[in-house]
């Protein structure tokens, strides 16, 4: 199936400074938005979409880094985090609320020799001051002794809820959906 581009399409001559021969011109796409129901991104949503992207980022580093302080600094004081250890069960497994419940979540990582959160694609709708979003990530958790290690990978979504406060954009409400787990033991060396 061939989808068609939506928005127009401009082309840019981009400066040659290190004097390329190699050089061309290259065609610039805008207003590609497949399953929008917009296709035109105005520069502030731009830097809201970009905001929010480096916030679910920041969570995945302040995790695999063991920062918790960093990690609460996320959320608003009046969070709730939902987790889903089955993606397919909509009853939730465990629900956390406000900004102080999270710290023994997040410490709960202590545990691991080391962690590893890949985020992967990401959907995101801004309404003014709230938004909502959709990210993948690839969790790797590294645990185990000098004689033993096991790595255990969970494919998670993240569905959350952002809201912005001066100027900031917070996690709201953040419910992780568990779609598979795979553990495995790994040799040593």
């Amino acid at each position: 199936m061939v989808q068609k581009m939506v928005g127009p399409v401009r082309s840019l001559v981009i400066a040659n400074p290190a004097g390329r021969s190699d050089w061309k011109e290259c065609t610039v796409v805008t207003g590609i938005r497949q399953g929008s129901d917009h296709v035109d991104l105005s520069v502030p949503e731009a830097a809201d979409r970009f905001a929010i992207r480096e916030l679910v980022d920041a969570y995945a580093y302040c995790a695999d880094r063991r920062d918790v302080a960093g990690q609460m600094a996320l959320f608003t004081d009046d969070t709730e985090l939902v987790v889903f250890a089955d993606s397919r069960n909509p009853e939730p497994t465990q629900r956390f609320r406000g900004r102080a419940a999270l710290a023994p979540v997040f410490h709960e990582l202590d545990s691991c020799r080391a962690t590893m959160h890949f985020n992967g694609q990401s959907t995101t709708r801004v309404d003014g001051a709230r938004a909502s979003g959709v990210t993948y990530c690839l969790v790797h958790e590294l645990t185990g002794d000098e004689t033993a290690h096991t790595l255990m990978i969970a494919a998670l979504r993240y569905l959350d809820s952002f809201v912005k406060k001066d100027g900031k954009w917070f996690i709201r409400q953040r419910q992780v959906l568990v779609d598979w787990t795979e553990t495995r033991p790994l040799a040593t060396g």
